[in-house]
């Protein structure tokens, strides 16, 4: 009788799997393997500060290093030193870096539940529909942070990863704010409705503001859901959530982009 190599067996157990198990797991050990390129000298100090954030790597120039001194000793890192002109973190060169990149994990925030009902007072969420510029969600992220915002939440598909330039634009706040990504927005959206969530999506075309919407409701949790410059919400979107809000303009015309929008939207709709 013929026996089976390791190699063999393997391929045999992989043969027997579902091809829907197959990819969850290839997907889950890219995901483990993935790590984030951080730079500029304020996203790089709040992660080296951040005890959440897994840190594999920093590079700094000497004027980097003394700035972030105190951040360097409380992390622990040892960091390698870069000539500035030869500075070998592997980013985009137009990324403006300011002598300090620091390789890391991407964020873990945990479970959906977890966080949209965590914290005290009237709860605040943030979800996008495919915005994909990390600068919009950066700022988003500082938004979300200021007005006190449970987390901002995107999709896994068509949205913008935890990048460099995300965390830059975020100056910070990508480390305190919840950045969730969720596989289908209709269905987180579906959700939140169950843990009690009022759910407004913003469209410039609404019949009703947001503080019309709100009106004798402003302590009960309230998701705002905002979609693309341009497309917004996706019809899906628009039919899921209770209810369509505009923030109102002083004149008939003009428009925000979508962090702007999140921002007063956000404002508004504070308890």
């Amino acid at each position: 009788m013929q026996s089976l190599s390791p190699q063999d067996t393997g391929a045999s157990a992989m043969a027997k799997k579902p091809k829907w198990v197959i990819e969850k797991e290839q997907a889950k050990r890219a995901s483990a393997a993935e790590t984030v390129w951080l730079f500029g000298l304020h996203a790089v100090r709040d992660a080296l500060m951040n005890p959440r954030r897994d840190k594999l790597r920093l590079i700094l120039t000497p004027n980097a290093a003394e700035k972030l001194t105190d951040a360097v000793e409380a992390s622990g890192m040892t960091p390698e030193i870069h000539d500035p002109r030869k500075f070998g973190a592997p980013l985009d060169p137009g990324s403006v870096h300011q002598g300090a990149a620091l390789e890391v994990k991407p964020l873990d925030w945990g479970r959906l539940e977890d966080v949209a009902l965590s914290g005290e007072g009237a709860l605040r969420l943030v979800l996008l529909d495919r915005v994909t510029d990390p600068h919009n969600v950066g700022a988003i992220l500082r938004s979300a942070e200021v007005f006190g915002a449970q987390a901002v939440i995107g999709t896994r598909h068509h949205a913008a990863p935890e990048t460099g330039a995300l965390a830059k634009t975020a100056s910070g706040a990508l480390e305190r704010q919840p950045y969730l990504r969720e596989r289908n927005l209709a269905d987180t959206i579906v959700a939140l409705q169950k843990m009690g969530y009022l759910v407004l999506g913003l469209d410039g075309e609404a019949e009703q503001t947001i503080e019309e919407a709100l009106e004798g409701r402003r302590e009960v949790p309230v998701a705002l859901v905002l979609g693309a410059e341009g497309p917004g919400l996706r019809p899906k979107t628009k039919e899921t959530v209770d209810a369509l809000v505009r923030i109102d303009f002083a004149r008939d015309f003009g428009s925000l982009n979508v962090s702007n929008a999140a921002a007063v939207a956000l404002y508004a709709a504070r308890a």
